[in-house]
């Protein structure tokens, strides 16, 4: 790192120019990088900062009162510096160029990653961290970032347009991977909060629901946000209208989980000439049997394959998820004879008790465990008598571990094997909703009620977990370490401030030997100092 120095005169006046820079090699060139302009600092800072980098003395007649100088704690810069750097390498920041919230938008998406919360809390952190060093970022009231939401979500089709354009110039992806998950609200004043099918299992809880479609390697294309008692399949709807019409994606293959993708999204793929590969429900296995389409015999660990016209169906029997799936159901039938059991007790002991109540009970929970199609109750006397119908427990066995993929791409394009390992490729999607809902980046609680802020709020932390790929990606050696960790280490690299009168630099302390293995792992190089009216990696 180094000053550049140079002169240029016009009509007759003399500018002097000093810039901050670093030199590296790409390709065996010599190349230069620009941190910071630093013209206008006062000739003493300069020498000051030309000596430092240099390792140099200043001389003693030339150096100015060291009670004049005033060092003070600056705040936090190494986790600032790296994820900005990491969103302007992924296109992040030049998607988002246009917006006259850009800074704001760069800092929640970095605030998600840092330490996750409202708008207002990100406003604090910003006090904390070099948001306005690094940034530029000036204004921090949390309506400034609620303005930022509300852009945000009117250009998002835009933005991931041009994501996807920069990523993928010339080799676009032929197939793509989408899922749906729900995501709980703690009040119901939001605008797309809704009752529906609660994933989540959270019981008197309204809604939404976020729909998230990748690209093969589960990176993140598009995301949308709806009501909170919206089907999959209609959601599986929008997914095809923005890969046709907004990315202009032909020869696509949808893969979706089961029940995602049924005979109208089938249509409507169809229709653009797309293809899907999807999973067929336990019911439909059993009416595809009962048809003769296929044959029980046909499932085994090995994968098996049976085409019905144009229609391919790849059938395979998971023995360790068949096992897991008989445990469950002794678990379960053990747990309920523990019930019974206690019933008989309460029988036993109130003379007056109704065993016809009892077992209406016991009948109502068997149906609710889903165990009472192979079970046998009935009274004898005052005493409920439960055992396992051995006929009905093998013909509810006998589908399990088994699952159909269903696909109508042709044999000569992808073979049994390429469609069964496509469709396990789903997890990465649920990787995805996982890091965004619970690990790191934590979706909720929202802390917005108006639609277009919610919308807002998904998109920038669908970005930020962009950015956890990016940071999983370059350093593989930390895989089983949080993404937290790393972050709050990269955050003890600090600033510090040095004050000369009016003027005024920050020094970057020097990071750790564990922080410049990181660094070097994520390809990141930080700047030993930056002028007092801040940088800009933008």
């Amino acid at each position: 790192m180094y000053i550049d120095t140079s002169q240029t005169t016009v009509r007759g006046k003399t500018y002097t120019r000093y810039l901050l820079r670093d030199s590296y090699r790409e390709k065996g060139k010599v190349k230069h990088h620009t941190l910071a302009n630093l013209s206008k600092l006062p000739p003493h800072v300069i020498m000051i900062i030309k000596a430092a980098l240099k390792g140099e003395m200043i001389p003693k007649d030339q150096a100015p009162d060291i009670d004049q100088v005033c060092v003070h704690e600056g705040p936090a810069f190494g986790a600032v510096y790296v994820l900005a750097a990491l969103a302007k390498r992924l296109n992040i920041t030049a998607a988002l160029k246009q917006s006259p919230y850009l800074r704001q938008i760069l800092w929640l998406l970095i605030a998600r990653i840092i330490d996750q919360g409202s708008r207002p809390s990100a406003a604090r952190l910003a006090e904390d961290h070099a948001a306005k060093e690094v940034l530029g970022l000036e204004s921090t009231s949390p309506s400034a970032f609620y303005r930022a939401l509300d852009w945000v979500a009117v250009h998002q089709e835009d933005i991931e347009k041009q994501l996807f354009k920069k990523k993928y110039l010339t080799d676009v992806p032929q197939l793509f991977l989408y899922d749906v998950t729900s995501s709980y609200l703690e009040g119901r004043q939001n605008e797309l909060a809704n009752w529906g099918y609660n994933r989540d299992k959270k019981r008197g809880k309204m809604q939404i629901v976020i729909g998230l479609l990748t690209a093969p390697d589960g990176d993140p294309v598009a995301v949308r946000v709806f009501e909170g008692n919206t089907a999959d399949p209609t959601t599986c709807l929008d997914q095809i209208k923005i890969l046709a019409d907004k990315l202009g994606v032909k020869n696509v293959t949808l893969v979706g989980d089961r029940g995602m993708i049924k005979s109208c999204q089938i249509k409507e793929l169809q229709a653009r000439e797309f293809h899907y590969i999807t999973a067929v429900t336990k019911p439909q296995i059993e009416s595809l049997v009962k048809t003769g389409v296929i044959q029980l015999d046909l499932f085994d660990e090995e994968i098996t394959e049976v085409s019905d016209g144009e229609v391919r169906y790849i059938l395979r029997r998971n023995p360790l998820r068949a096992k897991e799936i008989a445990k469950s159901r002794q678990d379960k039938y053990r747990a309920f004879r523990a019930k019974v059991e206690a019933a008989n007790g309460y029988l036993k002991e109130h003379p007056k008790a109704s065993a016809d109540i009892q077992l209406r009970d016991l009948t109502a929970y068997a149906a609710k465990r889903k165990i009472l199609t192979w079970l046998k109750l009935a009274l004898d006397g005052r005493r409920v008598d439960v055992s396992q119908d051995e006929e009905l427990l093998a013909s509810e066995a006998k589908l399990d571990g088994c699952y159909v993929i269903k696909t109508d791409l042709p044999a000569d394009v992808a073979d049994a094997e390429t469609v069964h390992a496509r469709y396990k490729d789903l997890t990465k999607v649920e990787n995805a909703f996982r890091t965004m809902k619970t690990e790191c980046l934590e979706v909720r609680p929202v802390y917005v009620r108006k639609e277009n802020r919610t919308r807002g709020h998904v998109f920038i932390t669908m970005l930020a977990y962009k950015v956890i790929r990016e940071i999983e990606r370059c350093l593989p050696d930390r895989k089983d370490i949080p993404i937290g960790e790393t972050i709050a280490k990269l955050s003890r690299i600090g600033l510090t401030r040095v004050e000369l009168g009016e003027h005024r630099l920050y020094r970057v302390q020097t990071p750790d030997l564990a922080n410049r293995k990181l660094l070097k792992q994520l390809s990141v190089v930080i700047p030993k100092c930056i002028p007092g009216f801040g940088m800009e990696v933008l």
